[in-house]
């Protein structure tokens, strides 16, 4: 409803008409590169290997296949859900540090390879976000997200739990201890965190297994 009042469209054919309502959305400061996401979409579409060149901050630049699944939008960039065949474990990749794609049509894929092997995927996590209560006028928070007695029940694949967490600013230590005006919720239960594994992005977080290491 909103993109057809500020683009002038919605589900289908673009309106040659202006925009109904005036408004303006941050841009990205990030665009993959549109040759790369139709090889990555390929692949997704026909189930089958992709060829990539990655660049990471902490290997630099590595040759991998893997199996692309799905595509994450954490907010600030885009992920493709995939099997890497080099750490053979589900990973996200940035699209933009992806290079030289080739599908590998017709190449055949493991079942351990298959998105329904993927545990992070699979797992639903439920959390209850409330307003953090350092904030003044929780009304207000109840008001701007739409809370109903108080709370904000969200179900969330533990693959995407940590990015939605962090994009948001849930404060999510035990103790509600983070300050700040950009902290207005609260996860009431960290511990629906536990075993998510990137539940690191998610602010104020720590497992309880790293809990017991400081002691």
């Amino acid at each position: 409803m909103l993109s057809w009042l500020t683009q002038g469209f919605g589900d289908g054919e673009p309106m040659r008409l202006k925009t109904w309502v005036a408004s303006e959305s941050p841009s990205r400061l990030t665009h993959p590169d549109l040759d790369v996401l139709a090889s990555v979409t390929r692949a997704i579409h026909q189930e089958c290997p992709l060829g990539i060149e990655y660049h990471s901050i902490s290997s630099g630049r590595t040759e991998r296949e893997i199996i692309p699944f799905a595509l994450i939008d954490n907010g600030l960039r885009w992920h493709v859900r995939a099997f890497d065949r080099k750490s053979r474990e589900f990973r996200d990749f940035v699209i933009t540090r992806i290079k030289r794609p080739v599908v590998l049509k017709g190449q055949p894929v493991a079942p351990h390879e298959m998105s329904d092997q993927d545990i992070q995927w699979t797992r639903i996590v439920e959390l209850e976000l409330v307003p953090h209560p350092d904030q003044p006028r929780p009304e207000i928070t109840e008001m701007d997200y739409g809370m109903v007695r108080g709370s904000l029940r969200m179900k969330l694949r533990a693959a995407t739990a940590g990015y939605i967490l962090r994009q948001w600013s849930v404060d999510c230590s035990p103790d509600h201890s983070l300050r700040g005006y950009e902290f207005r919720l609260w996860l009431k239960d960290h511990l629906a965190l536990y075993g998510v594994k990137n539940a690191v992005l998610a602010p104020g977080y720590h497992s309880p297994d790293q809990n017991k290491g400081e002691q």
